[in-house]
């Protein structure tokens, strides 16, 4: 341990509050609460530790922390903290799951639709559901008994769903808000459980049907209320209560919490979610950090059922919901089965773990050490794009402990290369890219992969050199088949990957990914520079009746397939005629 960081753990204070655990990177690693900073903080250092406290300490250089008013407010900032850095160390394992559920919307013309955060208040909430295909099910049914609107923004004309009766048609009628009043409390009825109106009213209409010889529409009927039937008896098991409440359960092995949560709602129990996370400074600790984050995107039930060992006085506080720690009954039955799911799931689903972990972080701690560099958490990758040196562009994908970080993915526009020179359009984005990082003063990745062998390796790192970093550049060469063959170090050195390993499957799919992201962007620049090209041969449409017909169009296939009528909204009737002739030329159409 430095003297620096023994000076900071002397002066830490005795209050509740976060702290966050630097690399020697200045990156965090480690988010944690306390109700005492300076006792947690310091036992980082003293005595021993299980595998993975000992692995995070042995990476830890600085700390900083963050004082508050109670132990509530430590929870809270705790969990902000850890969903704005991405700690590895917290996010380990962590399934993050958000579960499906059916919205009715709050619109004037409301309509049924799946989301997975719970969270709007002005909409109603139904579920959680065990998967989407169940709420797709429970919609699809929904839509064929009350007519609400399908479509996400009204249309100027009827559609399908109008013909079929599946709508009001709020397009062009009027609908009595009593109308959908009822209608919305009829679904919240069916959802809660209670089908046996719909299945009687259903049955009648049948009936009568087949009484006036009318055999088909009597066969809708009866088939309607099979298909009831079906879809609710599979996503429901009969308890005897009809309360909402959800029961956790958890057990711990081998430095792992397994949390097993069943969801109850209306006396029926609907899905159960397993999570694994590694343990922290404490398990009580680990669980209220769990508890508060999923409830933060999923519906609170009107009780919570918890192990009576529990902690919950901080959880209390926070959730608007009744805890209960059952100690006899049905109710301590139930809680006892989540800890029996609990254990008897744990080594299945760690054994799944353990081989996630080996084609992640495993594999990126083998990449560091046949590259003889530290572990490569953070990796970019850069391919370019283009055809014949025509609308050039290039790629950059995040791998982040060897899986996509999807929201650091950039894309570049070649600016200052003319034709065909791979080199100098390597050398231009990595240029662009690693200054604007050092102006914005933001984190450097740890390992630098350009798509191609020494020659792309070397133009890098002439450009990471001359901005003063010292950032290890490697290179993925590709075979005849066009598929990844070689790993280059940044001495130009072929590295011996073995082709069966997780290292060499993980570095495939980097591959892949970078080149589909800078494919997939060439080809949106292409289209949009041959779609701009053709409507600059229309009298009357400038940059910005362009943009406006790039907006609502998106391609020159939609555009074409448009009628004059629906032309003329955007533009001038003589504009639109231009524009008209000009799409249906047969030379524009080939």
């Amino acid at each position: 341990m430095n003297q620096q960081l023994k000076d900071k753990l002397s002066l830490l204070p005795s209050s509740p509050g976060c702290y966050l655990m630097k690399n020697s990177e200045g990156r965090i690693i480690y988010v944690g609460k306390a109700k005492k900073l300076k006792n947690r903080v310091n036992s980082y250092f003293v005595g021993a530790h299980d595998y993975k406290t000992t692995k995070l300490v042995s990476e830890i250089v600085d700390f900083e922390y963050i004082v508050t008013h109670s132990e509530k407010e430590a929870l809270l900032l705790e969990i902000n903290l850890i969903k704005d850095n991405t700690p590895q160390y917290n996010i380990m394992f962590m399934d993050n799951c958000y579960y499906p559920y059916i919205q009715m919307t709050n619109e004037d013309h409301p309509r049924l639709k799946i989301v997975r955060d719970a969270s709007q208040k002005k909409a109603k909430h139904f579920g959680p559901f065990p998967d989407a295909t169940a709420a797709r099910e429970m919609i699809k049914l929904l839509n064929r008994l009350y007519p609400l609107r399908q479509c996400n923004h009204i249309p100027k004309k009827p559609c399908l769903y109008y013909s079929l009766q599946q709508c009001l048609g709020p397009c062009i009628n009027e609908v009595d808000t009593q109308v959908y009043q009822s209608m919305k409390k009829e679904i919240s009825a069916f959802l809660n459980g209670d089908t046996k109106e719909k299945i009687d009213e259903l049955t009648s209409k049948m009936i009568q049907a087949s009484e006036d010889l009318r055999f088909e529409q009597a066969k809708e009927y009866r088939d309607l209320i099979e298909h009831i039937k079906y879809v609710t008896s599979k996503q429901h098991v009969q308890f005897d209560d009809r309360v909402d409440r959800d029961i956790l359960g958890y057990y711990v092995d081998k430095g792992y919490l397994s949390i097993q949560l069943f969801f109850m709602r209306n006396g029926k129990l609907l899905s159960r979610d397993l999570n694994l996370i590694p343990v922290g400074d404490s398990v009580d600790d680990d669980l209220h950090q769990f508890i508060v984050t999923f409830y933060q995107t999923n519906t609170l039930p009107k009780e919570l059922l918890v192990p009576y060992e529990l902690e919950t006085d901080v959880i209390e506080d926070i959730l608007d919901c009744k805890i209960i720690k059952p100690q006899k009954g049905n109710k301590l039955k139930l809680v006892q089965m989540a800890n029996d799911n609990a254990k008897e799931q744990l080594e299945k689903k760690f054994q799944m773990v353990e081989k996630n972990h080996a084609a992640t972080i495993g594999a990126v701690e083998q990449l560091g050490t046949l590259l003889s560099i530290p572990t490569p958490h953070v990796i970019e990758l850069f391919d370019n794009s283009h055809i014949q040196g025509a609308y050039s562009v290039s790629g950059m994908v995040c791998f982040k402990d060897g899986i996509p970080s999807k929201k650091d993915y950039r894309k570049f526009k070649i600016q200052t290369v003319q034709g065909v020179d791979d080199y100098a359009s390597m050398k231009e984005v990595v240029y662009r890219r690693y200054f604007r990082l050092i102006m914005e003063q933001r984190p450097m990745p740890n390992l630098i992969i350009v798509d191609g062998g020494k020659g792309q390796i070397d133009v890098a790192r002439e450009v990471i050199e001359s901005l003063n970093l010292s950032i290890p550049v490697a290179g993925l060469s590709k075979n005849d088949k066009h598929q990844t063959a070689q790993l280059i170090d940044q001495e130009g050195q072929p590295v011996d990957v073995h082709p069966k390993s997780e290292l060499f499957f993980l570095l495939t799919r980097m591959q892949d990914e970078v080149h589909r992201y800078a494919i997939s962007f060439h080809k949106n620049v292409r289209s949009q520079s041959l779609y701009r090209s053709l409507l600059d041969n229309v009298p009357g449409i400038g940059e910005k009746r362009q943009k406006a017909l790039m907006t609502h169009f998106k391609s020159v296939k939609r555009m074409r397939e448009a009628t004059l009528e629906e032309l003329s909204e955007f533009l001038p009737i003589e504009t639109a005629k231009n524009l008209y002739n000009v799409l249906h030329d047969t030379h524009n159409s080939t």
